[in-house]
């Protein structure tokens, strides 16, 4: 073989070699099914009998999709043994799977390729590959910190209501579905919260725990290091993601407050203070926490639209939400902002971003949007007897591992729970990795451009 054919046969390999993205695809798709097989086991379920392959793989799907869309209870279905399975499915979703296969590679001393760098900076939605390894310790001292602080706080109301083993568990395992902004409860019978919807301690440490996991774990550290004095000043992108997340809740709060606030199904039954605390639980949990203190069919319909727009637009990037980003909706309203008032430049706080950044954006939302709508359309025509809101509400729940339902999860046909189920998988490693793993390589710089052409729009 001759040199040129030796680099031929080389870059043939390179090709072949799967892409960051496809990676992550089949790393959560190796766990999910693992999940759904242990799950399938009559040792799982309390009556010792199989919950069936669909329900188990919807269930396995939800835990490490962090969505919380459940067909059977969890509290009441599941043995210890099921409950500990999605317990775990969800940390290994909360954190990504390579996330958990550093964290294992750290414990037996084994070095870190440059391709699982490559891999962990995708999973991680980082710029570059510098620093990804000590920003991975990071995460997990961050994340066993938290959960270990928010079930000491849930402790104090757990254990004495279920006794020191149950309220531990209860602690422990909420704490963690919170913070990953999973949305699993084991409380029992469908009720999620609401039997805690006037405790002020389940309350803020459950919306402490899901505004934590939801802003990202470059956040919280870019936050740390700010109030220990390592840095002077926080980034770009820490002030971007906070003011978008906090302008999204204050409002959520402000209009949930006053649309439910003489419901007597909802907040009308509630003392003053009672109303704030499940205003605010209510405008923080559809950030994909799926968690909630009020019945949720009970809404009113401004409410749930409001819920739906939110479940959409979800979490930030490098963090335990899904949806299709705060940094990606705020991107966008600057957009318009700056086509309305005739601006060249998109800004932000005496900076400008770059065009690609934009564009990138503009794809999260539009395939966001496509699979929203198709997702709708294929479970109208799947579930016939459901309400139009109901469905689409689930769809947007599940693309956003939101969680929250109107009570059809349980109802949806085999077509149903498999279309939610893929839907979760997508919402879980987002619109653009998807797109980029079923892509065969990798987009190049144009060697040439076409001359420059104009239509009409809007």
């Amino acid at each position: 073989m001759d040199f040129k054919s030796a680099l031929s046969a080389a870059d043939d390999m390179r090709k072949k070699e799967l892409n960051p993205g496809q990676v992550l695809v089949l790393g959560f798709a190796s766990v999910i099914l693992i999940g759904a097989i242990l799950l399938n086991l009559p040792i799982a379920t309390q009556d010792g009998s199989s919950v069936g392959f669909i329900n188990a793989l919807f269930t396995a799907t939800s835990a490490v999709c962090v969505t919380g869309l459940v067909v059977v209870d969890t509290g009441t279905y599941w043995t210890v043994f099921g409950k500990s399975i999605i317990l775990l499915l969800i940390q290994i979703g909360g954190l990504g799977f390579m996330t958990m296969a550093t964290s294992m590679a750290f414990l037996v001393g084994k070095r870190i390729s440059l391709r699982s760098r490559l891999i962990m900076q995708e999973a991680l939605n980082q710029f570059t590959i510098s620093g990804i390894v000590r920003l991975t310790k990071y995460i997990i001292y961050t994340t066993l910190i938290i959960e270990g602080l928010g079930a000491v706080l849930l402790g104090f109301k757990f254990i004495p209501e279920y006794g020191w083993s149950t309220g531990i568990f209860y602690s422990i395992f909420h704490s963690i579905s919170a913070f990953c902004n999973a949305g699993f409860d084991i409380v029992g019978h469908g009720r999620s919260l609401t039997p805690f919807v006037g405790n002020p301690l389940i309350n803020l440490t459950i919306v402490m725990l899901i505004t934590v996991g939801g802003i990202g774990f470059t956040v919280i550290i870019d936050l740390f290091q700010r109030a220990t004095g390592k840095i002077k000043k926080v980034s770009l992108h820490t002030k971007f993601v906070l003011v978008v997340s906090a302008m999204l809740v204050a409002s959520a709060f402000v209009m949930i407050f006053i649309f439910e606030f003489n419901n007597p199904n909802t907040l009308g039954g509630l003392n003053f203070g009672e109303k704030i605390l499940a205003a605010l639980f209510h405008a923080v949990t559809p950030r994909t926490a799926g968690f909630n203190t009020l019945p949720m069919d009970q809404l009113t319909v401004p409410t749930k639209f409001l819920t739906i727009i939110h479940m959409f637009i979800g979490g930030s990037p490098g963090s335990t939400a899904g949806g299709v980003k705060t940094t990606t909706m705020g991107l966008v309203i600057l957009l318009i902002i700056s086509v309305i008032t005739g601006k060249e430049d998109i800004e932000f706080n005496k900076r400008r971003f770059q065009t690609a950044t934009v564009m990138r954006a503009l794809a999260i939302l539009g395939i966001g949007l496509f699979i929203v709508i198709t997702v709708t359309l294929f479970l109208s025509f799947t579930e016939p007897g459901l309400d139009f809101m109901d469905i689409f509400f689930e769809a947007i729940s599940a693309f956003g591992t939101v969680g929250l339902s109107l009570g059809i999860t349980s109802k949806l046909s085999i077509a149903g729970k498999i279309i939610i189920t893929i839907t979760m998988f997508f919402g879980r490693l987002g619109p653009l990795t998807i797109a980029m793993a079923l892509a065969r390589r990798q987009v190049k710089k144009q060697l040439y451009r076409y001359p420059e052409g104009r239509i009409m729009v809007g």
